[in-house]
């Protein structure tokens, strides 16, 4: 026991003091051992000396701080949740603190600079209070608060993003700061974070006894005379005014509350007194090694986030994490409200029906985007110029602007669509979608790494990247989640932090590249301005050649949604199925993502909606799925095109915004059911 201790508490006061000051010897300018000394024991008026005092030492401060308040946070709300897998990241606190941030500086901001504490406090608690209610209350399980607070994230992320977008002038800074960035250019923030980091992990410390009772029981705390409700609210408080303060000052960094706590819980420290002054010592030498490497492997001036690099690291340990949960993670069932609901619809409106008022609306939805704009166009002047007549400016817009715009989303959301109606298939799980489950992460790493690395390659080059990302990432989670029988739960959360990984890459690589922080946000979130002729043949072909192949699996996948036994006693091979509808899904989906980036939730709206109208034959779904989910991208293009015009927010912002609310909805029925 001692012996550990020792390790644990001697070895890492010791690592943090090597790492504390190899971090500051790292920067644009190498310093060397010697000026570090001379500058604490001689300090000299001299440029080395004021960089160490007035830069690199409040920045390595601020990690140490950092990086143990994130700790102790993530400690704390493992304890209260009783959930392996929380952390101010996995529940949503970063991100509503940041939306509160990116708000204030927006429309409050000469309130903000005085009040950034109390603005990130009121978002992060909000944003808590939302992943609680969505998933269930106090009792909801590991898997379903985790899959709550990306739901959070997501639609906080959108909105922040449409934020920074329609104000850059007010936010030009917090792309790079959003993603967790330690630059500091004086001590304030670390004078502004020291009064309330300090004495909210000494709190979190005196705790420490009630949080060892906290892990029996309520029943048994209570009966041993512990105050249940009280210890829950203030360890909550503590935990997002820890990570409030943190993200006040150097924005929102992940995972670092869910690697430090689960480290020293394995290396057998299981009372809390010890867990979080250890959880807080590695919790700073995790941030300070990430921020370290980041500065490491920097170009010169170029400065990547500490944030991104503790995401790609972070990724592979909620992994293992998700492997060790799924005893008792709860597995996420297929939604009995959508299936009844289904059953009465389908029942009432004949099937071509329904096709036929789909049809209409995409016709309708597609006169509109070709027509509305900075110039209003006739119906008579959209079928003069189809007609082949019309004046040069009225056929300029329409076949060279508005008209290849509008079929590449319709395209991509049709692409987009499939693909979540297969994937939701083969992992019997409705909240299954290319974005959720890696696969959209995976193909915007590959195709911006290959605009950054070969960027005069021809675009027809580019579904190829995406492709290689998207089946990297496929093959990340299918391999992991193989381990665990395919379970659905472990599948979704695998897939949610290959997602993080990839969003980290993506971030570092955005830096690197040197991307203005619109454009980056623009095809991050998904966007269909400017796509032209080539684009869309390019698009189109993948969906043509595996739509059919699709069809022909429908009917295995209906087998497949009754259970694994039922199909194999039919004759038919799951795991070839799975394998080919998997391959199928991915390779749609990263053709849409090379085409028009990043977008979400139209593989989740369309199929749930198609369900709900249809019911759950896999080939009458599909063409409904294709239609719904083309419908889906146009209206989002549409209504970002006009909402704010001339500026124009991205059709993955608008779908997103859509989407999360709709994701909301479907876990808060599941909910209820249960």
């Amino acid at each position: 026991m001692w012996s550990r201790y020792l390790l644990v508490f001697g070895g890492g006061v010791v690592l943090l003091a090597g790492m504390f000051f190899l971090n500051i010897t790292q920067g644009e300018a190498g310093i060397g051992i010697q000026t570090l000394i001379d500058a604490f024991v001689a300090p000299q008026d001299v440029a080395d000396h004021h960089v160490i005092r007035t830069l690199r030492l409040p920045r390595a401060t601020m990690g140490l701080l950092a990086g143990a308040a994130l700790a102790a946070a993530g400690t704390l709300l493992q304890t209260i949740t009783r959930n392996p897998l929380s952390s101010t990241e996995t529940l949503g606190i970063n991100s509503g603190a940041f939306l509160a941030v990116n708000a204030a500086a927006v429309f409050f901001p000469a309130a903000f600079s005085s009040n950034s504490l109390i603005v990130a406090f009121i978002g992060g608690l909000a944003a808590i209070a939302l992943v609680y209610a969505m998933a269930g209350g106090l009792t909801a399980s590991p898997v379903r608060l985790t899959l709550a607070g990306m739901a959070v994230t997501l639609a906080i992320g959108a909105v922040s993003g449409t934020l920074q977008l329609m104000y850059e002038e007010n936010t030009g800074r917090l792309l790079a700061w959003g993603s967790g960035s330690l630059e500091q250019t004086n001590w304030s923030g670390v004078r502004f974070a020291v009064p309330w980091i300090f004495p909210s992990a000494l709190i979190a410390v005196a705790l420490s006894r009630s949080l060892d009772l906290f892990e029996l029981g309520d029943e048994m705390a209570q009966s041993l005379g512990q105050r249940v409700p009280l210890v829950r609210m203030t360890s909550l408080l503590l935990a997002v005014l820890l990570a409030a303060a943190t993200v006040s000052v150097v924005g929102g960094i992940g995972f670092i509350g869910l690697i430090a706590p689960h480290l020293m819980r394995l290396i057998g420290i299981r009372r809390h007194l010890p867990l979080l002054i250890s959880s807080m010592i590695w919790g700073a030498i995790v941030l300070l090694g990430a921020d370290t490497l980041a500065r490491m492997v920097a170009d010169g001036s170029d400065e990547l986030s500490a944030g991104a690099v503790t995401a790609i690291i972070g990724g592979p340990w909620m992994i293992w994490l998700a492997i060790r949960a799924r005893k008792g993670g709860g597995h996420l069932q297929r939604s009995s409200d959508s299936s009844t609901l289904a059953s009465r619809l389908s029942g009432r409106t004949p099937y071509p029906v329904l096709l036929m008022v789909l049809a209409v609306l995409f016709v309708v939805i597609w006169f509109l985007g070709i027509s509305l704009g900075s110039l209003r166009l006739h119906i008579s002047d959209i079928l003069a110029a189809m007609a082949g007549g019309g004046d040069e400016l009225t056929r300029n817009i329409i076949f060279n602007m508005r008209l290849p715009r509008m079929l590449v989303a319709a395209v991509a959301g049709a692409a987009l669509a499939a693909s979540g109606l297969l994937l939701q298939g083969i992992v019997k799980n409705p909240l299954a979608d290319p974005s959720i489950v890696g696969v959209s992460a995976g193909a915007g790493v590959g195709a911006l790494l290959l605009l950054i690395v070969l960027p005069h390659i021809h675009i027809s080059w580019l579904p190829a990247a995406a492709f290689a990302g998207a089946f990297a990432s496929a093959a990340i989670v299918y391999a992991v989640s193989r381990r665990s029988g395919m379970n659905p739960a472990i599948l979704v959360l695998v897939g949610v932090a290959v997602s993080a990984m990839g969003s980290g890459i993506i971030q570092m690589l955005v830096i690197q590249a040197k991307i203005r922080a619109s454009a980056a946000l623009s095809w991050l979130a998904g966007s269909t301005y400017a796509r032209t002729w080539e684009e869309l043949w390019q698009l189109m072909i993948w969906p043509a050649v595996l739509l059919p192949v699709a069809w022909w699996l429908c009917r295995k996948l209906d087998l497949l949604a009754l259970s694994d036994e039922v199909p194999t006693g039919l004759g038919v091979n799951v795991i070839r199925t799975r394998i080919w509808a998997g391959i199928i899904g991915v390779a749609i989906a990263a053709a849409a993502v090379a085409t028009v980036g990043t977008v979400g939730f139209v593989g989740l709206i369309a199929p749930h909606a198609a369900r709900i109208l249809i019911g759950h034959n896999h080939r009458r779904l599909l063409p409904a799925t294709l239609l719904i989910g083309a419908l889906l991208l146009m209206t989002a293009d549409l209504v970002g095109r006009l909402l704010f015009s001339p500026k124009e927010i991205p059709s993955g912002l608008v779908v997103a915004l859509l989407g999360a609310p709709y994701f909301i909805a479907l876990m808060r029925k599941s909910v209820a059911r249960k």
